[in-house]
């Protein structure tokens, strides 16, 4: 019988030991390494080459441009700027965050990290937007190819009443909550995985004619919602209520792949991921999904360049002070 990849040695290429053993010059060379990959710091101002080294004696590493007399960090200018923790924790929080493959909770975080819950709250979702920003110009299909599209409901739950003479017909609009979202995903095969978060799959349709392209085949379940996609491209249908795969390779499997492993990680893990925050965790199970057979040493190196890469968070920056609100 064929091991499975995450049960071999290949799936393990490092350790959390490794990391917390590292010393703080070893870790910051980690991220300068990540960052700048030949080992020559650049100004994120203006991209001088031209700097020299200004840090403070027991400090951490600090460089000044000669052309904008800017002082910058190994941190500035990425969605770890203004950073509180040191270099070695990050590193350390990245690998445990890999190395869920469902996800990780902000409170396991927490205290794998003895940090207060909201620092690990937003650190996880300062990696998620991380992993979300290769997705933002990425478009899918094309002549030959084909795309599984479906949609997955979460959040705006209504707890039943107790007597059963109480209880109302949750599936009716005038019963619910208006919370309910639904995640629609573009899957393509053997390529990669694209969410958003709708109020309907309806409303997604302009979504997906901008993120797939015109000549791709499309694979879609019988839900009234994908009817118009049929004008601008080859849609194949099938009923799940009849079978599951049919000749011809009608299926959308994957699609279902990947809500299987946002549904584990909301119910192993996050047990509520509804609301403002919920695209970011489809994001981050759909980054998941796509790396899955990645060893987790060269995961921890791709979202540490992912964050290194990313610019200070759009969502996260100033949060906890009410600067802005996510």
């Amino acid at each position: 019988m064929t091991q499975h990849f995450l049960l071999s040695s290949r799936a393990k290429t490092l350790s959390l030991g490794q990391v917390l053993r590292m010393t703080d010059a070893e870790a910051e060379a980690a991220f300068i390494g990540v960052r700048w990959p030949d080992g020559k710091p650049v100004c994120p101002n203006c991209q001088c080459p031209i700097v020299w080294d200004c840090r403070k004696a027991n400090g951490a590493p600090r460089w000044r441009c000669k052309a904008c007399r800017k002082s910058f960090s190994i941190t500035s200018g990425t969605i770890f700027a203004h950073h509180k923790l040191n270099l070695r924790d990050y590193l350390a929080a990245i690998a445990i965050f890999c190395n869920e493959v469902k996800g990780k909770s902000a409170l396991a975080l927490s205290r794998d990290l003895r940090v207060q819950y909201r620092t690990a709250f937003v650190l996880s979702h300062k990696l998620r937007e991380a992993m979300a920003s290769e997705m933002k110009a990425m478009t899918l299909g094309g002549q030959g190819e084909t795309v599984e599209i479906d949609g997955m409901y979460a959040g705006g739950y209504v707890r039943p009443a107790n007597l059963k003479e109480n209880r109302v017909d949750r599936r009716k609009a005038a019963n619910q909550t208006g919370k309910r979202k639904v995640v629609v995903v573009v899957r393509e095969r053997g390529g990669r995985t694209l969410p958003a978060v709708f109020k309907s799959e309806a409303a997604a349709l302009g979504w997906i004619k901008s993120k797939v392209a015109r000549d791709t085949r499309l694979m879609a379940d019988e839900a009234p919602s994908w009817n118009d996609l049929a004008a601008r491209y080859q849609v194949e249908r099938i009923n799940h209520q009849e079978a599951y795969a049919l000749a011809g390779g009608i299926y959308t499997n994957n699609a279902e792949s990947f809500f299987s492993r946002v549904r584990r990680g909301e119910i192993g893990h996050h047990h509520h991921i509804s609301g403002p925050y919920l695209v970011r965790y489809a994001q981050e199970s759909a980054w998941r999904e796509d790396y899955r057979r990645i060893d987790n040493g060269r995961q921890v190196q791709m979202i540490a360049g992912l964050a290194m890469r990313c610019g200070p968070s759009v969502d996260w920056s100033g949060y906890w002070q009410r600067h802005i609100k996510a």
